[in-house]
């Protein structure tokens, strides 16, 4: 483990190769079998809520249909997460060409929003843990060792693929540190 300010990093970020590979994966992160769906801070919840309206031309109506009668956030204060299909699929997911897909996140390329998706999706595979000190650690999961592969095909970096999402919630000034150890690290093995 190693820190940067109040924040302490899981050492295997430093290291790990990871890009996305969807025609692989299929988006399995919007899909992952469990009881809850993303994590969602507090204060994103009106986020979701200004969202929702330019989101639901996108989502089927068995989507729509749970919304509306559950809702798309489940928990309490702290703790909240999306609701999520058959304890599988976000609420907030989408299909095309068989591939899960963020309708959150197509509402802001297609320029309808200004906010991506929960801070948690946009840093996947990186995880936030909350308590004495914030902890960001790696979920290894096997629907992501495509992009573990491809990755290293690419030669491309866990730090440099979640860079957007590392300064959005740190800022450009912390991600430049985080970045400058891990590429230290990377050169100089055998410290962590």
């Amino acid at each position: 483990m190693f820190s940067i300010g109040d924040i302490v990093i899981e050492d295997d970020i430093a290291y790990e190769r990871f890009a996305c590979n969807l025609s692989q994966c299929k988006g399995a992160c919007c899909t992952l079998y469990g009881s809850r769906g993303a994590p969602i801070r507090d204060d994103e919840l009106p986020e979701l809520q200004c969202a929702y309206p330019f989101v639901r031309q996108y989502l089927s109506e068995q989507h729509l249909q749970i919304i509306e009668t559950h809702g798309f956030v489940e928990g309490d204060l702290g703790s909240f997460t999306t609701v999520c299909i058959d304890n599988r699929a976000c609420v907030f997911t989408y299909f095309e060409d068989d591939i899960a897909r963020c309708s959150l996140e197509k509402a802001l390329v297609e320029g309808k929003t200004k906010w991506r998706k929960p801070i948690s999706c946009h840093l996947f595979p990186i995880r936030v843990t909350y308590g004495n000190n914030e902890q960001l650690r790696l979920e290894r999961i096997a629907e992501c060792d495509s992009a573990r592969i491809f990755g290293t095909l690419k030669k491309e970096q866990l730090f440099d693929f979640v860079k957007d999402a590392l300064i959005r919630k740190n800022g450009e000034e912390w991600y430049n540190k985080f970045r400058d150890i891990c590429l230290y690290y990377n050169n100089n093995s055998n410290l962590l």
